[in-house]
């Protein structure tokens, strides 16, 4: 059986909006599940609506994972980390980044780095930062 490593992000109350979001950018089949799914999971009845698992598996295998920090739990956004995509569809990878970079700040285009390909990174309208990378 082979082991996979994917990413699993942490939201404040727009999970469910962010993974519609990332569903647009990679496309793919999107799997939600509220805390209210599964009776007693939420601690506050406010927590009933938020996503407690979401899981996002696009056509070409890549998969992300999200859910919301309950109101009892402290949230930190995002620092430290980033997603990092790379390939050698040229066309493909420049979708990803278009999208990714519409509504967020880029932090170094995309553009031929020293090392050759394509290189760039944005912080997307969610908080997380992307590498994207196309390989030469």
């Amino acid at each position: 059986m082979m082991t996979i490593l994917n990413p699993y992000l942490a939201f404040r109350d727009n999970a469910r909006e962010a993974m519609e979001f990332y569903k647009s950018v990679l496309g793919g089949d999107l799997q939600v599940m509220s805390f209210s799914d599964i009776p007693g999971m939420a601690e506050n009845p406010s927590d009933n609506d938020k996503v407690m698992h979401a899981q996002l598996t696009s056509p070409n295998g890549l998969v992300i994972m999200g859910a919301d920090t309950p109101a009892s739990m402290e949230y930190r956004p995002p620092q430290g980390v980033a997603v990092s995509i790379s390939g050698e569809d040229e066309a493909e990878l420049q979708g990803y980044w278009d999208a990714l970079a519409a509504d967020g700040t880029v932090t170094m285009p995309y553009d031929t780095p020293p090392w050759g390909g394509k290189f760039g990174m944005v912080i997307d309208k969610f908080g997380f930062a992307w590498y994207v990378s196309l390989n030469a």
